[in-house]
């Protein structure tokens, strides 16, 4: 079976009437976790992004209260789950401020973990590729949000 291009699919909803368009997304919906996450976000939470991004950061911070220290294994499973989490809340919200804002409180979060993680090498790496993914991004931003990011970047290195 071939797969519709994006511009095809787009096409032919324009062409349904309002009620089938309903009745796709909402069996789009049934079938994965992620499908309904994003409508969800679209439905409820696309217009106050600011308040979407907030409960993002308490979720990060609930799972940095529930980091399992005694094992450095299971404590790096758990903050690459946090990374993955963030990774998916960037792709629904689509703006590179909202990715930016949520690795910044990642960082800090990590930061605040103490001394132990900096010598481990896996954690210490961990935190250096967000820092440059941070990098990346705010270069992407306008300029006067840049100076800002950049800042926060810096205080966190």
């Amino acid at each position: 079976m071939k797969t519709a291009s994006l511009n095809e699919a787009k096409q032919e909803l324009l062409t349904l009437p309002p009620k089938k368009v309903l009745e796709i997304c909402l069996r789009l919906a049934k079938f994965k976790k992620e499908n309904k996450e994003l409508l969800s976000f679209l439905l409820f939470d696309a217009g106050n992004e600011q308040g979407y991004i907030e409960s993002i950061k308490h979720e990060i911070d609930e799972h940095f209260t529930e980091l399992p220290r005694s094992n450095w294994f299971n404590t790096k499973k758990s903050l690459r789950k946090i990374l993955r989490l963030i990774a998916k809340y960037s792709k629904y919200v689509a703006a590179k401020e909202s990715e930016a804002e949520m690795l910044v409180h990642f960082c800090t979060k990590m930061k605040t973990l103490g001394d132990g993680f900096h010598y481990n090498q896996a954690f210490s790496n961990m935190y250096l590729q967000q820092i440059k993914k941070l990098h990346t991004i705010v270069g992407l931003l306008h300029e006067d949000i840049k100076f800002d990011y950049k800042r926060q970047i810096e205080e966190l290195q």
